[in-house]
Protein backbone atom coordinates (compact mmCIF):
# COMPACT_ATOMS: atom_id res chain seq x y z
CA UNK A 1 0.00 0.00 0.00
CA UNK A 2 1.11 3.47 -1.13
CA UNK A 3 -0.30 6.29 0.92
CA UNK A 4 -0.38 10.52 -0.28
CA UNK A 5 -2.29 13.05 0.38
CA UNK A 6 -3.49 16.38 -1.58
CA UNK A 7 -4.28 19.46 -0.04
CA UNK A 8 -6.04 20.88 -2.59
CA UNK A 9 -8.29 20.50 -6.01
CA UNK A 10 -5.13 21.10 -7.94
CA UNK A 11 -3.32 18.09 -6.21
CA UNK A 12 -5.88 15.91 -6.88
CA UNK A 13 -5.70 16.80 -10.50
CA UNK A 14 -1.79 16.73 -10.82
CA UNK A 15 -1.88 13.52 -8.47
CA UNK A 16 -4.12 11.80 -11.36
CA UNK A 17 -2.16 13.48 -14.14
CA UNK A 18 1.01 11.42 -12.41
CA UNK A 19 -0.86 8.36 -12.17
CA UNK A 20 -1.86 8.28 -15.62
CA UNK A 21 1.94 8.02 -16.69
CA UNK A 22 1.77 4.27 -15.84
CA UNK A 23 -1.50 3.36 -17.38
CA UNK A 24 -1.45 0.66 -20.09
CA UNK A 25 -3.80 -0.30 -22.20
CA UNK A 26 -6.45 -2.98 -20.60
CA UNK A 27 -5.46 -1.43 -17.14
CA UNK A 28 -8.41 -1.03 -14.42
CA UNK A 29 -8.37 1.41 -11.84
CA UNK A 30 -11.04 1.39 -8.94
CA UNK A 31 -12.24 4.53 -7.26
CA UNK A 32 -13.57 4.09 -3.17
CA UNK A 33 -14.52 6.90 -1.28
CA UNK A 34 -17.83 8.58 -0.15
CA UNK A 35 -19.76 11.31 -1.67
CA UNK A 36 -17.34 14.56 -2.14
CA UNK A 37 -13.91 12.60 -2.11
CA UNK A 38 -12.75 13.80 -5.45
CA UNK A 39 -13.49 10.70 -7.37
CA UNK A 40 -14.18 12.53 -10.49
CA UNK A 41 -11.64 14.98 -9.71
CA UNK A 42 -9.05 12.61 -9.59
CA UNK A 43 -10.40 10.96 -12.74
CA UNK A 44 -10.39 14.36 -14.30
CA UNK A 45 -6.56 14.51 -13.62
CA UNK A 46 -6.24 10.88 -15.35
CA UNK A 47 -8.32 11.91 -18.46
CA UNK A 48 -5.95 15.04 -18.80
CA UNK A 49 -2.64 13.31 -18.42
CA UNK A 50 -3.77 11.14 -21.03
CA UNK A 51 -4.66 14.06 -23.71
CA UNK A 52 -8.61 13.73 -23.08
CA UNK A 53 -9.60 16.91 -24.59
CA UNK A 54 -13.08 16.97 -23.19
CA UNK A 55 -14.23 18.02 -20.08
CA UNK A 56 -14.63 14.99 -17.11
CA UNK A 57 -18.35 15.21 -15.62
CA UNK A 58 -19.37 12.66 -13.25
CA UNK A 59 -20.83 9.12 -15.58
CA UNK A 60 -23.76 8.85 -12.07
CA UNK A 61 -26.58 9.39 -14.16
CA UNK A 62 -25.31 7.35 -17.59
CA UNK A 63 -23.18 4.84 -15.72
CA UNK A 64 -20.70 5.19 -18.29
CA UNK A 65 -18.57 7.50 -20.31
CA UNK A 66 -16.04 6.69 -23.04
CA UNK A 67 -13.47 9.24 -23.97
CA UNK A 68 -11.68 8.08 -27.21
CA UNK A 69 -9.46 11.37 -28.11
CA UNK A 70 -6.62 11.09 -25.83
CA UNK A 71 -3.19 9.11 -26.02
CA UNK A 72 -5.66 5.73 -24.38
CA UNK A 73 -9.02 5.65 -24.66
CA UNK A 74 -10.56 5.86 -21.04
CA UNK A 75 -14.03 4.27 -19.80
CA UNK A 76 -15.32 6.59 -17.34
CA UNK A 77 -18.28 4.45 -14.98
CA UNK A 78 -19.87 4.96 -11.68
CA UNK A 79 -21.27 2.03 -10.24
CA UNK A 80 -23.36 3.71 -7.41
CA UNK A 81 -26.73 2.95 -8.72
CA UNK A 82 -26.08 -0.33 -9.89
CA UNK A 83 -28.25 -2.97 -7.57
CA UNK A 84 -26.28 -5.81 -8.56
CA UNK A 85 -22.50 -7.28 -10.50
CA UNK A 86 -24.89 -9.20 -13.02
CA UNK A 87 -25.75 -5.83 -13.61
CA UNK A 88 -22.07 -4.13 -13.73
CA UNK A 89 -20.98 -7.52 -15.80
CA UNK A 90 -23.46 -7.33 -18.71
CA UNK A 91 -22.28 -3.75 -19.41
CA UNK A 92 -19.24 -5.34 -20.47
CA UNK A 93 -17.07 -2.53 -19.74
CA UNK A 94 -13.68 -4.45 -18.93
CA UNK A 95 -13.96 -5.13 -23.08
CA UNK A 96 -15.39 -1.91 -24.33
CA UNK A 97 -11.94 -0.22 -22.49
CA UNK A 98 -9.43 -3.47 -23.64
CA UNK A 99 -7.40 -1.03 -25.75
CA UNK A 100 -7.49 1.90 -23.09
CA UNK A 101 -8.28 2.16 -19.50
CA UNK A 102 -11.40 1.40 -17.44
CA UNK A 103 -11.58 3.76 -14.10
CA UNK A 104 -14.45 3.19 -11.48
CA UNK A 105 -16.28 5.23 -8.94
CA UNK A 106 -17.78 3.26 -6.33
CA UNK A 107 -15.28 0.28 -7.14
CA UNK A 108 -15.65 -1.77 -3.77
CA UNK A 109 -18.50 -2.58 -5.46
CA UNK A 110 -17.53 -5.01 -7.96
CA UNK A 111 -13.98 -5.59 -7.03
CA UNK A 112 -14.47 -8.77 -7.21
CA UNK A 113 -16.09 -8.32 -10.59
CA UNK A 114 -13.05 -7.13 -12.72
CA UNK A 115 -9.74 -8.39 -13.47
CA UNK A 116 -7.32 -9.23 -10.24
CA UNK A 117 -4.82 -6.97 -12.22
CA UNK A 118 -6.15 -3.71 -10.81
CA UNK A 119 -5.23 -0.58 -9.07
CA UNK A 120 -7.45 0.46 -6.02
CA UNK A 121 -7.29 3.89 -4.94
CA UNK A 122 -9.77 4.82 -1.52
CA UNK A 123 -9.92 8.17 -0.97
CA UNK A 124 -11.13 9.64 2.60
CA UNK A 125 -11.79 13.45 3.20
CA UNK A 126 -8.70 15.11 5.39
CA UNK A 127 -9.88 18.25 6.63
CA UNK A 128 -11.65 21.23 3.92
CA UNK A 129 -10.07 20.82 1.01
CA UNK A 130 -7.13 18.03 1.82
CA UNK A 131 -7.64 14.14 0.90
CA UNK A 132 -5.97 10.81 1.99
CA UNK A 133 -5.02 8.53 -0.95
CA UNK A 134 -4.37 4.70 -0.40
CA UNK A 135 -3.29 3.05 -3.46
CA UNK A 136 -3.29 -0.33 -3.05
CA UNK A 137 -2.06 -2.68 -6.40
CA UNK A 138 -3.18 -5.72 -7.07
CA UNK A 139 -1.64 -8.49 -10.04
CA UNK A 140 0.42 -6.92 -12.37
CA UNK A 141 0.36 -3.66 -10.15
CA UNK A 142 2.49 -4.54 -7.62
CA UNK A 143 5.55 -4.48 -10.25
CA UNK A 144 4.55 -0.62 -11.00
CA UNK A 145 6.34 2.26 -10.14
CA UNK A 146 3.77 4.05 -7.96
CA UNK A 147 6.20 5.65 -5.80
CA UNK A 148 6.99 7.91 -8.54
CA UNK A 149 3.22 8.87 -8.90
CA UNK A 150 2.93 10.02 -5.48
Amino acid sequence: MITTRTDSPEETLALGRRLSSVLRPGDVVLLGGRLGTGKTLLTAGIADGLGVPDPIVSPTFVIARVYLDGFLPLVHADVYRLSSILEFEDLDLEETAARGVLVVEWGEAIEDAVSPDRLVIEIEIDGETGRQFRLLPHGSWLNRPLEGVV
